[in-house]
């Protein structure tokens, strides 16, 4: 993806954010300097991964398979194994309609996809086999706390309001209907470096053409931008 683009992603979801009053924590407005000087304040943020992620999955086709994210609370896998300080974790995302989040599970995550307003939230469903594939048994997930159960490949829409509990091992993918969807999760620790199966291979993070100067940094820039030790 070309910075430039990501400058623009980042514009429209700022503002689709303040149209839809969800606020965000100032860390989010710092500009790249800001993030130079904060250094060993901001260890926690680095740590965790919190902050804005925009993905095209490595398809370099964004509208149509692609995802934004930010992260506002998260702990570590430390904190996971643990069982200790945060445990938790919660996103909030912007789903465009037929914007695709390719098929994928988790080996640990255990999640609540929420539609928080907006459009439909489109989610389809397979359980997993011992070896990786898609299982062609029912599904059964919990939606606002009742069970229902769907073919393997099954379709639930999840409409304003809406949350679906999705266990690891639990295949899904989803998209947008209607139009711009708010959308929220709330987790167990979220570790996208390693707890990510994707069906098809894709890479999480993207590949960045540097063609303009980054209006705000994504939780991949980190690395680049603010080391904890400074």
């Amino acid at each position: 993806m070309k910075r430039s683009e990501i400058n623009a992603i980042l514009g429209r979801a700022i503002a689709f954010l303040e149209q839809r009053q969800f606020h965000l924590p100032p860390f989010a407005f710092w500009t790249p300097e800001e993030w130079t000087r904060n250094g060993p304040k901001c260890r926690e943020i680095v740590d965790a991964g919190l902050g804005w992620d925009i993905t095209d999955f490595g398809c370099e086709d964004f509208e149509n398979r692609g995802l934004f994210l930010f992260t506002l609370r998260n702990g570590t896998p430390v904190d996971r194994t643990q069982g200790r300080g945060k445990i938790y974790a919660e996103k909030v995302l912007i789903v465009e309609p037929g914007q695709v989040t390719p098929t994928h599970f988790h080996f640990h995550k255990m999640e609540d996809i929420i539609n928080r307003g907006g459009g439909n939230l489109v989610v389809q469903l397979w359980n997993a086999t011992d070896d990786d594939r898609l299982a062609e048994t029912p599904v059964r997930v919990g939606i606002d706390g009742v069970s229902r159960e769907f073919g393997p490949g099954g379709i639930l829409t999840l409409t304003p309001g809406e949350s679906v509990t999705l266990p690891p091992g639990l295949y899904h993918k989803f998209w947008g209907q209607g139009s711009t969807v708010l959308a929220g999760e709330v987790s167990c620790v979220n570790d996208d470096q390693t707890d990510n199966r994707f069906f098809d291979p894709v890479g999480r993070f993207p590949t960045i053409e540097e063609d303009a100067i980054p209006s705000h940094l994504l939780v991949s820039d980190y690395t680049r931008w603010c080391s904890p030790e400074r």
